[in-house]
């Protein structure tokens, strides 16, 4: 009898073809063992109509999932690391971090259009409250539009004249064979990303040592010291994905460097700063980071726009 695993995702093919590659790298390492794939509709999945911002809560596309793990229904869930919270539930830990995808943000368009080169007063649809913040202060005088759906409505809406433009994810449109229809990958200089974005964050049952077995042969150290400090700065700002906070790592050697941003959702106030050190210290990075940020008027931007800092 082979050994069974059973893996819990989301429904979107986006999340399905997450999961399947890691489906299919997991079989092809052990010969013995079969995934089945364990489709989970989340609360972010349920409510398209209202903007993520004001869904409230975190953990608006992994907390279902989660529970089906804690209930023994799955033994391990793949998710997209920039949707996970920085706090895990008790009995769970988000530890395999596969090698990472172009973490940047990808302008959909005309092709030949830039961000710099749209047209004044162009329509811009986004779902992310961090892409707006900073597409306002860059570009004041686009007009952004919330922009909710699976990657495939996005881009509907889009050839149906709804919008101009869209921003998206390179890694989402790679993973998706999509890639062709990037007509910018605009800088993290301009647009940076969110914390996480383009990982991939594989979550298990903290008590099950043979499935951290299993997973061991897909980790990547480069990118788990990367996220470890990009994940250190969320804790400490104690952000959801829905904040507009960005952050993004590099490795360089035994050397990282980490540059992190806090927004309010008009893009009038950004914070933005850069840390690095020794890769072997991320996490501190990462929270001296933030620290760092919220005493330059991060905090006074989270208290007001969110109640928290």
């Amino acid at each position: 009898m082979p050994e069974r695993l059973r893996l819990a995702t989301r429904k979107s093919a986006l999340a399905l073809a997450q999961s399947t590659w890691v489906k299919e790298q997991i079989e092809a390492r052990w010969p013995g063992v079969e995934v089945e794939l364990v489709r989970v509709v989340t609360k972010g999945d349920k409510i398209l109509d209202v903007p993520l911002a004001k869904v409230g809560g975190k953990g608006l596309f992994v907390k279902e999932i989660e529970e089906a793990l804690l209930r023994g229904e799955a033994d391990l869930a793949v998710h997209s690391l920039k949707d996970v919270p920085a706090e895990t539930p008790e009995g769970l830990e988000v530890s395999v971090f596969p090698r990472r995808e172009d973490p940047r943000d990808a302008l959909v368009a005309r092709p030949g259009l830039t961000l710099e080169t749209l047209p004044e007063g162009a329509r811009v649809g986004t779902s992310s409250l961090r892409r707006m913040a900073q597409l306002r202060l860059r570009r004041p005088d686009l007009e952004i539009h919330s922009l909710r759906g699976n990657l495939d409505t996005r881009l509907r809406k889009l050839d149906e004249g709804a919008f101009d433009a869209i921003l998206l994810a390179v890694a989402g449109l790679r993973r998706l064979g999509l890639a062709d229809r990037i007509t910018e990958v605009v800088d993290a200089g301009v647009l940076l990303p969110a914390v996480g974005q383009g990982a991939l964050g594989i979550e298990l049952r903290s008590n099950d040592p043979r499935t951290r077995e299993i997973l061991a042969p897909l980790a990547d150290t480069a990118t788990a010291t990367c996220v470890r400090a990009e994940r250190a700065f969320l804790a400490r700002l104690e952000g959801g994905c829905q904040v507009p906070i960005g952050g993004l790592a590099r490795l360089d050697g035994d050397r990282l460097s980490m540059e992190g941003l806090v927004a309010d959702e008009a893009g009038r106030r950004i914070v933005r700063r850069n840390a690095e050190g020794p890769a072997a210290d991320a996490a501190r990075i990462g929270r001296d980071l933030a620290d760092e940020i919220l005493e330059a008027g991060g905090r006074e931007i989270l208290a007001e726009v969110y109640g928290h800092a």
